[in-house]
């Protein structure tokens, strides 16, 4: 049986506190390494530095082996305590000092993880024959011309909708907006999913916007489209507060790279909605947000603000992140459709930084179509952000996106064995739809040792906060909150970081074989594996309503707490449920092929929560 993420935190501690049995150690006198005389033209050697920092001793050794789950012999431990001060203290001279120095957050690491180390030779491949552009669905066009005559029906459409009747001006972008500020207004009370409210920001846009339309200068399917930005994307002038509570105040000077292409595409921004402070789960420092779905229980996290707006039909579409779930999990809570890119398809310029290897920003939508008409506009090559690629300017497949064409899907057996009915019937459906399933399989190996890369990484991107003890202010400080795993990471060791990098590697081998014999796979969402293996590869996904579920209790993203058990509900509550394809890296177009048919066979999209 698989573990959940946090599971695996809450009964390891992050995989440290392994309780290895020492050797008892009799009392040592330190090893003073000598200086290194200074003989004309001979190299320095490490462990002759000046000693600096506190002294240390075989018995300071003990109990730090401890937490690494490794032994030493005496000997060992009285020759590392004996020269630490020499050896090693002085390369935390960059943290303590004397010649400290601060590390801003535009200061990135110079590591780039390159998704492509498992399936060498795709990007030139990529760029010189598979780049296409986004067409919209001719065939569609006939059926969106009538627009709604409550405000609730217009609001709950998806993006093609709103598009085309903005297009042909039946719908003002002005009128659309107030649409979804008055309902931001209505229902914060219920969902607590809203941030700040960009009420005069918004109107600007959309009567700018009405204007050009008005002059012939429409600008494409986001022209006028209100949506909402998970506040963790820069925006200038207007707060970007990442949830805690010592950011409330901080309001950015440039907009982010996303935002800035989302304003040239003429899109309104609304509303910056919440995320778990920090991108963790789904509390902030304004409370929790709720489900639509079901008010008795949170959003899901870290996008917990898009996928709760953009489920109650409060925004055209929302802006999420994903470090390892993000976009997927408030996808599956809130039942809406969630695209995660491929790693370096976005740039995360001007985006809070968790992980420099595995943040990516992704769009959240009522509709898998949707999901694609923004992925083209936020999509491209930033030298800022180096971890875009060349590559990440073309949409691959999407000019076929509504050609019915041959697709190998697979799966594997023993977690769909372990899924719902929902997912075992998603992949009946494809069958149905003609589509060829192929059974996979993947090495039984410890995915979970990477995260060892997300906890250092996260630890640095926020080492200034944890060291001065604001991180104290969080709401949430549980042992499975960000609080106590930044501290728990200092003492992460840096060799098993490296070989946690190797092993990335290698699971990237794997998966570019497993890849090569299948289009897209099919996964349940929330499974421990897949979440982790393919953020880490930087494969695309795409998460969408499937059919629903029935839960006879509330839901959580935080360890289970005695002190405060869950609701329980009965009768059981109808919520719904989704399913997961994972696709080839910068292949979202084939993915999405996949998913435009699987939507239309489900028939479930459209289905509204009650209430909203």
């Amino acid at each position: 049986m698989s573990r959940s993420r946090r599971d695996f935190i809450a009964q390891s501690s992050l995989g440290l506190l392994g309780a290895a049995i020492a050797p008892q150690v009799p009392a040592q006198t330190p090893v003073q390494t000598p200086a290194q005389p200074q003989t004309p033209g001979a190299p320095t050697v490490f462990g002759t530095a000046p000693p600096v920092g506190p002294k240390v001793s075989a018995e300071t050794f003990v109990e730090a082996g401890k937490l690494m789950q490794i032994e030493m012999k005496p000997a060992d431990l009285a020759e590392a305590a004996g020269n630490w001060q020499q050896a090693m203290a002085p390369v935390y001279e960059r943290r303590v000092g004397p010649r400290k120095l601060a590390l801003g957050e535009k200061d990135s690491p110079s590591m780039v993880w390159n998704p492509f180390s498992g399936t060498p030779g795709i990007v030139r491949q990529f760029d010189l024959k598979r780049a296409s552009p986004f067409v919209a669905a001719p065939a569609k066009r006939d059926l969106l011309n009538e627009l709604p005559a409550d405000d609730a029906s217009i609001a709950f459409a998806t993006v093609v909708q709103l598009a085309r009747w903005i297009e042909t001006r039946k719908l003002t972008s002005e009128r659309l907006t107030l649409i979804y500020l008055e309902r931001l207004k209505r229902f914060q009370p219920q969902l607590n999913c809203t941030i700040t409210l960009c009420e005069e920001h918004g109107l600007q846009q959309a009567r700018a916007a009405d204007k050009e339309i008005a002059e012939g200068k429409y600008r494409g399917p986001l022209h006028g489209i209100p949506w909402g930005a998970k506040d963790l994307l820069d925006t200038a002038g207007i707060a970007t507060t990442w949830g805690a509570e010592f950011y409330r105040s901080r309001v950015p000077e440039k907009d982010a790279v996303v935002t800035a292409k989302l304003n040239a595409a003429g899109a309104v921004l609304v509303a910056k909605l919440s995320l778990g402070s920090l991108a963790l789960n789904d509390v902030w420092f304004g409370g929790q947000t709720k489900n639509p779905w079901n008010l008795d229980e949170g959003a899901s996290g870290s996008s917990a603000g898009p996928g709760a707006a953009v489920a109650a039909g409060l925004v055209g579409f929302a802006i999420g992140s994903e470090t390892q779930g993000s976009i997927i999990s408030p996808s599956m809570r809130c039942g809406v459709t969630g695209l995660r890119p491929t790693f370096g398809r976005v740039s995360r310029t001007g985006a809070m930084t968790l992980s420099w290897t595995c943040d990516k920003l992704g769009p959240m939508a009522r509709g898998v179509e949707d999901t694609l008409v923004v992925l083209r506009a936020i999509s491209g090559k930033d030298t800022e952000d180096l971890s875009t690629s060349s590559g990440s300017n073309g949409i691959n497949g999407l000019s076929d996106a509504y050609q019915r064409v041959p697709t190998r899907v697979g799966y594997v057996p023993a977690w769909m064995k372990e899924a719902t009915d929902v997912d075992r019937a998603a992949l009946e459906t494809v069958k149905k739809l003609g589509m060829e399933t192929i059974p996979v399989s993947l090495p039984d190996w410890p995915y979970d040792s990477l995260n060892i890369i997300l906890f250092a990484e996260a630890a640095a991107a926020f080492e200034e906060i944890t060291l001065d003890h604001r991180v104290d202010q969080l709401k949430m400080q549980v042992p499975d909150a960000w609080p106590n795993t930044f501290r728990q990471a200092r003492f992460l060791s840096a060799v098993d970081f490296v070989q946690a990098d190797r092993l990335r590697r290698k699971v990237a081998l794997e998966i570019g074989k497993l890849m090569d014999t299948v289009d897209v796979l099919l996964v349940p969402s929330l499974r421990d594996e897949p979440l982790v293996i393919f953020n880490f590869t930087g494969h695309p996904s795409l998460t969408l309503r499937a059919g629903f579920v029935e839960v006879n209790e509330a839901r959580s993203d935080w360890a289970p707490d005695p002190k405060h058990p869950l609701p329980k509900f009965s009768p059981a509550r109808r919520v719904p449920h989704g399913v997961t394809l994972i696709g080839q890296l910068l292949s979202e177009g084939p993915m999405a092929q996949v998913g435009m048919a699987m939507e239309k066979a489900f028939g479930v999209a459209g289905e509204r929560p009650t209430g909203f």
